[in-house]
């Protein structure tokens, strides 16, 4: 198959129609960017003796696959029709909103980042992190099976973090510590979002409380559309962490049912000005943009009764094997731990009217 090379920008403003269906890539690289099974601009066969991240800079290069081009165009034109009154984001947090690669190394996720204040717990969760992570990043385990390896590992992680004495203080100061950054675009993008009431549905298989800080400490500010669903701590009167609340949440079964969870993420951060739409009321928005980094984040929009959904997936790892995979699950695919840039282009289209 021979996929098509464009400029980034023009992915809105001109998005290839195929009447066959093929797949298109957009690039924002100038110079040719080789990739396994697919042709470069100059349709020069491509090296396949070079894997996918060997070739490409995973700081440097953002290229986004659009599977189905004719259906994307139809779904941005049902999503602009209705209005943005009805348009609501779910995110996923880890690897989506944050980046995969910080300063050439892997970034830290809202679990990986914590540090007890206690060595040897810190020690046991990295050793459950080294023998479970290749499991959920393997593309030949089952779903079903996979999932509950999932809960096995987040059920052992966090009876760790209660055993090992974890303090809310101890969370403060990790995330001070971290090597965590958000994707370029994502203060824009929620900005844009904030401005026009779109509610933002943050669904982490992380930790709440932990993505509370980051937010508080990496932005700087709050965002009171922006509402969270987490595992959610609860601590004693001493800040020691004592349980969880609810139901466990892991990356293959996060959902709108979890929804009962979300909390609005001003009243974490003292500002209860402005609109709070409980969970009804998000519920009636009915049309949905959706952006995760792994195939099980497409189940956040289950249980809502959408009219019309657009699922982005960002692919940051196992590329090469996972093409194919992400390409059939999402209606785009950012490959190479690509910013947020065209993510606020196409919500500014969906939120605009035909006369812009």
């Amino acid at each position: 198959m021979v996929l098509t090379f464009l400029t980034l920008h023009t992915l809105m403003s001109y998005l290839p129609r195929s009447s066959s269906g093929s797949s298109v890539i957009i690039s924002s690289i100038i110079k040719p960017v080789r990739f396994p099974r697919v042709w470069c601009c100059t349709h020069t066969p491509i090296n396949q003796t070079q894997t996918a991240m060997e070739q490409l800079d995973p700081s440097n290069s953002s290229q986004v696959v659009v599977p189905h081009p004719d259906l994307l165009h139809a779904k941005i034109s049902s999503i602009r029709m209705a209005g943005h009154s009805k348009l609501q984001i779910i995110a996923d947090f880890d690897a989506t909103l944050t980046k995969y690669w910080v300063n050439g190394c892997r970034g830290q996720s809202s679990h990986g980042l914590l540090q007890q204040g206690n060595p040897e717990y810190d020690v046991k969760r990295q050793e459950l992190y080294d023998y479970y992570h290749p499991l959920e990043i393997s593309p030949s385990i089952p779903i079903e099976e996979k999932a509950k390896l999932m809960e096995e590992w987040w059920g052992k992680t966090h009876a760790l973090l209660i055993e090992g004495g974890l303090s809310y203080d101890a969370i403060k100061k990790s995330v001070a510590n971290s090597m965590i950054t958000f994707r370029e675009g994502v203060v824009e993008l929620f900005e844009f979002l904030e401005a026009r009431d779109i509610p933002v549905l943050i669904f982490s298989a992380g930790l709440a409380d932990v993505i509370e800080e980051v937010l508080r400490q990496k932005l700087h500010r709050s965002f009171k559309n922006i509402k969270i669903v987490s595992n959610r701590m609860i601590f004693d009167g001493d800040g020691h962490l004592v349980s969880f609340k609810g139901k466990t949440i892991h990356v293959l079964n996060k959902n709108e049912h979890a929804l009962d969870m979300a909390g609005p993420l001003h009243d974490q951060l003292g500002d209860s000005d402005g609109p709070n739409e409980d969970g009804a009321s998000v519920k009636k928005r009915t049309n949905v943009l959706l952006l995760g980094d792994h195939i099980g984040d497409l189940g956040m929009s289950d249980g809502l009764d959408y009219e019309t959904r657009i699922s982005v997936g960002f692919l940051n790892d196992n590329v090469e094997k996972s093409l194919d995979s992400y390409r059939k699950a999402f209606d785009l695919v950012y490959l190479n731990d690509g910013p947020m840039w065209g993510v606020v282009k196409l919500v500014s289209q969906l939120c605009s009217t035909e006369g812009d």
